[in-house]
């Protein structure tokens, strides 16, 4: 089982439940989840080989998936679902295999085909770092930072530190032996015929035009939204504007 996170009670509205992203764990959603908890209860989870969910030797999005309708068989459903990225395409497979379980669906800056761009650098920069003398986060970010093309990312790669511990709460082997899968999308047949919302942000190209109809083929109730001056990451960027979009959309 997914380790979670549960923002709030349940409430009258359906609740919401939050997938990261590659590298996320829980804890980034943190701020957007606790907010949105106003309304509704909301449970960020850990996906599997992140945060303090178990290690696995595979990732595929059906096993994402099947993990994500495994925390949700557990509650009152249907959630709405949310997911980011990695997370997303976990979404997706979730809503065409067990679309019971979702009652609405929202997918933030990806989209259901295959990526030529690989991450795995991220996992050699972190392998780089050596974490032995570290007593405290900040103790990292130097030795991280000369590694990453982005040092916007440092902070974000850092909360995955586990610094008691001095090791990274990252499968990090089984991820980039199994990276040809998250940059991939299964083939999947059937469509999911809930409301769906594809949110991108505006300065990201991951959601391109030519995408829509593979979107529309799987999701044929997808609508599109554009973040004004966010890029792939657009919930830590703006996250404010996200949850404003979120919530009017659920709303």
């Amino acid at each position: 089982m997914l380790n979670t996170i549960t923002h709030g009670t349940p409430r009258d509205r359906p609740g919401l439940l939050i997938a990261h992203g590659l590298y996320g764990s829980a804890r980034n959603w943190g701020v957007v989840a606790k907010r949105l908890s106003d309304t509704r209860q909301v449970i960020a989870a850990d996906m599997r080989n992140h945060g303090a969910s178990p290690w696995f030797e595979t990732h595929s999005y059906e096993d994402m998936a099947a993990d994500l309708a495994m925390v949700l068989d557990g509650l009152d459903g249907p959630f709405d679902v949310l997911g980011h990225s990695m997370g997303g395409k976990a979404a997706m497979v979730l809503a065409l295999t067990r679309p019971a379980l979702v009652n609405r669906l929202i997918v933030a800056d990806i989209a259901p085909v295959s990526y030529s761009h690989s991450q795995i650098e991220y996992i050699e920069a972190m392998k780089a770092v050596d974490l032995s003398g570290i007593t405290r986060r900040s103790d990292a970010a130097p030795l991280l930072t000369p590694h990453i093309d982005d040092p916007n990312l440092v902070p974000f790669f850092l909360q995955s530190l586990d610094v008691k511990n001095r090791r990274w709460m990252l499968n990090l082997d089984t991820l980039a032996r199994e990276m040809p899968k998250i940059l991939d999308f299964p083939d999947i047949s059937g469509s999911y015929t809930g409301d769906t919302l594809f949110l991108s942000g505006a300065d990201s190209d991951y959601v391109r035009h030519e995408h829509r109809a593979m979107i529309k083929r799987l999701f044929p109730k997808a609508r599109f939204m554009k973040l004004t001056g966010a890029g792939h990451w657009l919930h830590a960027e703006k996250p404010r504007e996200f949850e404003a979009a979120i919530r009017a959309w659920l709303d």
